[in-house]
């Protein structure tokens, strides 16, 4: 394959749309609470949850140039952009954020990467900070050997993946009052608000520290849209120490849900977000009657 179209995206047959299962809980139903599970994590085999919806937009376009990205060495984005060009025959750079990691062996997620035949290009964090200002990202690029690529940034968020992320909001529709999901970079939450219909919203919960991605959420629809859609908001008491850390309390919760439910539950974004929507429910944030759409966005690795 020389170059990628539609056509040849949809020769990968997602499972579009995502199934939507009600799962009966009495620790919500004792509350009033309606809770639903949008199962992303189907769509495919490999390019799993929003990676599809973030990453089909741009693949679309590639026209069997390099594909170039970027993330630490635990991406859920890296392995799938790395899934993706091995399904469609593109050449794939990961620039892994930690220049220390070069002389290391490869962890289970980044020797994942390589199998998928990504290149990947370590950098020391100052570099990996800056590598969205022009004159960083133009030496990266010739470092890689890679100066026409198609560049994807960090968590695949930029306009296109966010118009793709909003058939999410589309596909949920009426089922649900207020859709959750967890979010790193927050482009998927960005498409989703604006694909919901009036009325409903979307309810954010942040994996990482800093309480920065409200402005980065403003921006991105700004780009994809032209102006802030949908009605959103961010809740980031549990993101249970940063991106990847976990904590006993965290670990017990999710371990206990997938006895209830029968569903492996991914501990980076999942977890955290089902564990806030208990909380939450709990604390009587969702008035009686609420239905809840939890987005699965992904599944545990390896």
């Amino acid at each position: 394959m020389t170059g990628t179209d539609t056509r040849d995206l949809a020769a990968l047959r997602p499972r579009l749309p995502s199934p939507l299962h009600e799962v009966a809980d009495e620790r919500f139903e004792r509350r009033g609470v309606r809770l639903l599970l949008k199962r992303d994590d189907l769509i495919h085999p490999e390019l799993v949850g929003n990676k599809w919806r973030k990453l089909a937009p741009v693949l679309a376009t590639a026209d069997g140039r390099t594909v170039v990205t970027f993330g630490g060495a635990y991406s859920n984005h890296l392995r799938a952009a790395a899934a993706a060009g091995r399904l469609l025959g593109l050449s794939t750079v990961g620039v892994v954020r930690g220049q220390e990691l070069a002389d290391r062996p490869l962890n289970p997620s980044l020797a994942r990467c390589a199998a998928d035949g990504m290149r990947l290009h370590f950098v020391d964090r100052s570099t990996y900070r800056r590598k969205s200002e022009p004159e960083t990202l133009a030496a990266l690029l010739r470092a890689v050997d890679a100066e026409g690529a198609v560049v994807v940034p960090e968590g695949g968020s930029n306009a296109e993946a966010v118009r793709g992320c909003r058939a999410l909001g589309e596909e949920l529709g009426e089922h649900a009052d207020v859709a959750a999901l967890a979010c790193g970079t927050g482009g998927t939450l960005a498409g989703l608000a604006a694909g919901l219909p009036r009325g409903r919203r979307t309810l954010g919960i942040p994996v990482l520290r800093g309480g920065f991605l409200e402005g980065d959420i403003r921006r991105l629809q700004e780009r994809a849209f032209g102006g802030p859609r949908g009605t959103w908001s961010l809740d980031d008491r549990f993101h249970h120490g940063g991106y990847a850390r976990t904590t006993p309390a965290l670990d017990a919760f999710a371990e206990d849900f997938e006895r209830r439910h029968g569903l492996p539950v991914e501990r980076v974004y999942v977890a955290k977000m089902l564990y806030a929507l208990l909380a939450l429910t709990e604390e009587g944030a969702f008035p009686r009657g609420t239905t809840l759409a939890a987005v699965v966005t992904g599944r545990p690795f390896p």
